[in-house]
């Protein structure tokens, strides 16, 4: 087992790959009584098209996340009451790349990991459950697409990506749902569900050789091959369309404000590709910075939040919150960029955005779930997220400035807005 010690943050890493492919990570806390296990499959919603031993299939969109729904079915009943009767909270969730079955317990700890490798990795449903299913699931569909924020983003990633299938719901649709069968769960979980595909990560007071053990006794001893995912031809780097308008019932407007990147797909490019990108944007849009004091004095903005994400071989910035005047926000981004291709960033200001940076990094060490999931989640980009702390993730001005002038131009940004109207 290959331990790595991060003196700067006093956490220790323990990561075992096994023979049939399952990367372990642990990360021990013996002064907690808490732990938190995630078990993770390199397998989104936007994983549609994927090969497996030549075969080309295609699924219906939101397979991924109607799977994570029946995964819970087992052959002694519900595996979200069996882990809540043995004292664990659980949940699950599917995003565009990854889909993550966790629990969170003091005790009992053997007994819930041995359930949750149990329940995820034996596949149990029937005809009748996963037709049940579909109601459930397009009752949720239904719920979400009346909701704005739900809304603000998927009409900004269908103006942003021609076809990429980032630009359709984690979820799929009613029409989508309605053609996925008993067959395609079980093929798609043959296909993704193996441990060569999949991250067990754990975080509390445990010992990391249990954990590996257990992983051992209750999962597949061969390697099955990984699944090969198709996403569609090489986007154009510039936006399908640049400006998305709905009307819905909303007390002010909500924007939301992209920019496609040319991702770095793995390891330490990516890594540091995500430390450029978020730094930039908390530099240029922070809350110490002109951009958000400018709109914020004139009450233009609220509830301003960014984020720098990736899914299916692609690279997304957003900017989103709330303003009266949408358009004027957009005219601040574009002459902010502008600002800081003329004149650079300021040298104090972009120093003060790194140390917040670094604080809000260490902060979020204490949430044992934010941790376990991105030990996970960063196990499938080949790096691993715990490498943000050590010395040389550190980022210069010069690459941040390179990155704003590079995606936050004109032809590059799309805006997505709901305003209020509708009924």
């Amino acid at each position: 087992m290959n331990v790595t010690r991060y003196k700067a943050v006093k956490e220790t890493l323990y990561e075992e790959i096994l023979p049939n492919g399952l990367t372990i990570r642990v990360v021990p806390r013996p002064q907690f009584r808490k732990c938190f296990a995630a078990f993770a499959a390199d397998y989104g919603g936007a994983d549609q098209r994927f090969s497996l031993g030549g075969e080309w299939i295609e699924t219906p969109a939101g397979i991924a996340h109607y799977l994570e729904h029946k995964m819970f079915d087992t052959e002694d009943g519900n595996a979200l009451n069996i882990l809540a009767a043995s004292g664990a909270q659980p949940n699950a969730f599917t995003s565009s790349d990854i889909t993550a079955y966790y629990f969170e317990c003091t005790d009992r700890f053997q007994a819930n990991l041995e359930q949750l490798l149990s329940f995820v990795s034996i596949p149990y449903f029937t005809e009748e459950s996963v037709e049940k299913e579909r109601g459930i699931i397009g009752q949720e569909i239904g719920m979400v697409e009346d909701n704005p924020g739900f809304q603000v983003y998927i009409r900004l990633m269908q103006a942003l990506y021609h076809h990429s299938p980032v630009n359709s719901s984690v979820a799929g649709t009613v029409e989508s749902i309605a053609k996925i069968t008993t067959q395609d769960l079980y093929n798609c979980h043959k296909a993704f569900y193996a441990p060569s595909n999949m991250a067990l990560s754990v975080v509390g007071n445990v010992d990391p050789e249990e954990v590996v053990s257990m992983a051992r006794q209750m999962l597949p001893a061969e390697k099955a091959p990984k699944p090969v995912v198709d996403y569609g031809a090489a986007e154009p780097e510039l936006p399908k369309a640049h400006y998305t308008e709905l009307t819905m019932e909303v007390s002010a407007p909500q924007f939301m404000i992209g920019a496609k990147v040319r991702p770095e797909l793995s390891g330490t490019a990516h890594l540091r590709q995500k430390h450029v990108g978020n730094l930039a944007m908390a530099a240029l849009f922070g809350r110490a910075s002109r951009f958000y004091s400018t709109l914020y004095s004139k009450n233009l903005l609220s509830g301003f939040e960014y984020d720098f994400d990736y899914a299916a071989n692609a690279g997304t910035l957003c900017l989103a919150g709330e303003s009266v005047n949408p358009q004027a926000v957009l005219e601040q981004v574009i002459s902010a960029a502008d600002e800081v291709r003329k004149h650079g960033l300021d040298q104090k200001k972009f120093q003060r955005a790194k140390n917040a940076a670094l604080g809000n990094l260490i902060f979020s060490l204490e949430e044992m779930d934010d941790l376990a999931i991105s030990l996970a989640q960063s196990s499938f980009y080949g790096y691993n997220s715990l490498d943000s702390h050590r010395p040389e993730a550190d980022v210069s001005k010069e690459e941040c400035e390179a990155f704003i002038a590079a995606y936050f131009t004109p032809e590059r940004l799309a805006m997505s807005v709901v305003a209020p109207g509708g009924k």
